[in-house]
């Protein structure tokens, strides 16, 4: 079995933001919503909106509107999970989503590394995962 071995960092970072390309960024915008995120910026162009910067705590999600340059059948989300870290109540995150529409992927669970998760999957595809700290 192969082992992660422990680096230095030579880069501080403060904060990640993940920024994804979605099919219909208002409809990403109400999941985000329902999930407890606020629209921190927006960007519109004659009135429709291009994208925008959502805000939760110190957190913070880009999504912007696809072109579709690359084809409209472009798969989204493969290979990669957002995790969201809170020190609030999963429980009730997770029924505040279910309240608003959201579909979860799996139920509010322990995890075997002491944390309480659920996943659920953003109308484009990403997955996502939010998790009570450790």
């Amino acid at each position: 079995m192969a082992t992660a071995t422990k680096t230095k960092s030579a880069l501080k970072a403060k904060t990640v933001m993940a920024n994804l390309t979605v099919n219909d960024v208002q409809q990403s915008i109400r999941f985000f919503e329902g999930l407890g995120f606020a629209v921190d910026e927006q960007w519109e162009d004659q009135g429709k909106v291009l994208g925008v910067t959502l805000r939760a705590g110190d957190a913070q999600i880009g999504l912007m509107q696809d072109d579709w340059r690359k084809g409209r059948n472009r798969l989204k989300g493969i290979g990669m999970r957002v995790f969201i870290g809170t020190a609030q109540d999963i429980d009730e995150i997770a029924a505040r989503a279910e309240e608003a529409g959201i579909p979860l992927d799996s139920k509010p669970h322990d995890t075997e590394w002491g944390s309480r998760a659920f996943d659920l999957t953003e109308p484009s595809g990403f997955k996502l995962t939010i998790s009570s700290d450790v």
